[in-house]
């Protein structure tokens, strides 16, 4: 069995995907991008293999269902278990400001629920056994601040514009999915948490957001490298915890 840390993470040819890449493989970690063009893929695992880490790009999209068998079997092929798996791949659909509760189309609604949460739970389901073959196995679900309710509920909070209903219920409902997920495994060396990266200069964030974009991945990588004593079912930014 492989004895590196192995690290699959979705969306990981740019953006904050890339950035968490390039925190772990500062770590010595190999990594698997998991990409929906190959093309562009391979050229951020050139980026990485140029400043000295082990890396390399397989296809995968989350709005085909055969992309999670292929990337166990890729994975199980090459590998033999998996260390880390950072559910980075997300989408969002609507003006990030604003109400569109009243008007959101199911379309977007089921979409945006694919990417952000079905795609998640099959693509973790599926490579599970691999988790369970690693000595400490991480799984960082990538989240938002948007997904807290209580902010949301609270009049005047800072998201409280920002109320985008595809997304935001989708990254509700995946930060569910780390509360169960993390309550079934609480007796085994696997830890589940969400993670929110912050408002970074991305494509989805825009370029008013606060963060650069270097500092992007830099809780995923925390979340994915947790002692045995860190958390589990956590939602968090940095380090600090997060409202649900």
């Amino acid at each position: 069995m492989e004895t590196t840390k192995v690290a699959f993470i979705t969306g990981a040819n740019r953006g904050i995907g890339f950035e968490t890449a390039k925190g772990l493989g500062e770590l010595g970690i190999k990594l698997v991008l998991g990409v929906r063009d190959l093309a562009k893929g391979a050229i951020a695992a050139k980026e990485l293999q140029a400043l000295g880490y082990q890396a390399e790009a397989i296809h995968y999209d989350a709005k085909q269902a055969k992309s999670a068998d292929d990337a166990f079997e890729h994975l199980n092929k090459h590998y033999g278990k998996l260390d880390i798996l950072v559910n980075n791949a997300g989408i969002l659909q609507e003006p990030l400001m604003g109400s569109n509760s009243s008007t959101v189309s199911l379309q977007v609604l089921q979409e945006t629920f694919q990417t952000n949460l079905f795609a998640v739970i099959d693509l973790t389901q599926k490579l599970l056994p691999l988790i369970k073959k690693a000595p400490a196995g991480r799984i960082v679900n990538l989240s938002s601040i948007l997904a807290s309710l209580t902010l949301h509920s609270t009049p005047n909070s800072p998201i409280d514009p920002a109320k985008a209903f595809a997304y935001n219920a989708s990254k509700t409902a995946l930060n569910a999915y780390t509360v169960h997920l993390a309550h079934e495994l609480r007796d085994t060396n696997i830890k589940v948490n969400s993670a929110h990266p912050g408002w970074v200069k991305t494509e989805l964030g825009g370029s008013s957001a606060p963060m650069e974009l270097a500092d992007g991945g830099k809780t995923s990588v925390l979340l994915a490298t947790l002692a045995s004593d860190g958390a589990n079912g956590g939602f968090s930014h940095m380090g600090e915890n997060l409202p649900w």
